[in-house]
């Protein structure tokens, strides 16, 4: 009955703020109506013009905003598998061959897009990378997990020992937060590799959480085979 109450109160006074209706009158007519009635046949609390003309440009926005959610419920991108991210990663960064360009999707439980941002854009040799805006974007979105992705101008689908370190000061950061960094996609050309199918992926923190810019450099990544978290963990 409380938590009814209080979703009442919020309600009128939302309606209240946003129409000129008093809260009187809202809850008087609610004590024996359905509340929502208000907004479905306004004209039940007698509103003047100007409270009416705001009453109908509220009902046009929410319908607005329904149709808006329907679409975009129906045009959800949802990764299912390395190859799901990585055609998609492939057709972002494919034909750029000028610079490097370092890209976050954030997504939700069902590992589709909230958001898709372009966290850093560098030269062709090199890109410099925020941990703390990635984190700020994170939070923004309430995400459930990430997959990081960036290209390599020359071409090569090897992830370099840069690569590996700077997805595991990613992990570092996010795992204390349970935001799992599901993979890293490398893109050189059209095509693409993922670091979690390939097996060099860090899953697991390591270290304290540095929050530093990290460089990437794409003169080393052109000349570095794969390596898995323990070779990393030796040098």
């Amino acid at each position: 009955m409380a938590t009814k109450a209080k979703y009442s109160d919020s309600f009128f006074q939302s309606l209240n703020k946003l129409t000129g209706i008093p809260m009187s009158k809202l809850k008087s007519y609610a004590k024996e109506n359905n509340p929502f009635n208000i907004l479905e046949h306004p004209g039940v609390v007698e509103p003047n013009d100007r409270q009416l003309e705001k009453l109908n440009k509220l009902n046009e926005f929410i319908a607005s905003y329904n149709v808006l959610k329907l679409e975009q419920e129906n045009d959800k991108i949802t990764f299912k598998s390395p190859n799901d991210s990585g055609k998609y990663f492939a057709s972002l960064l494919g034909g750029v061959k000028d610079k490097e360009r370092f890209l976050v999707a954030f997504l939700d439980n069902s590992n589709s897009i909230i958001e898709l941002r372009t966290v850093s854009q560098g030269t062709t040799n090199m890109a410099v990378v925020y941990p703390r805006d990635i984190l700020k974007m994170a939070l923004a979105n309430d995400c459930s997990s990430i997959i990081l992705s960036h290209n390599h101008p020359g071409g090569s689908l090897k992830a370099s020992r840069e690569d590996v370190a700077l997805t595991q000061r990613i992990v570092d950061i996010f795992r204390p937060l349970d935001i799992k960094v599901l993979d890293h996609i490398i893109v050189g050309g059209y095509s693409f590799s993922s670091m979690a199918e390939n097996g060099v992926l860090p899953n697991d923190r390591m270290d304290v959480a540095n929050y530093e810019p990290i460089k990437l450099s794409a003169a080393e990544e052109e000349q570095v085979e794969y390596i898995s978290v323990d070779e990393e963990m030796e040098l």
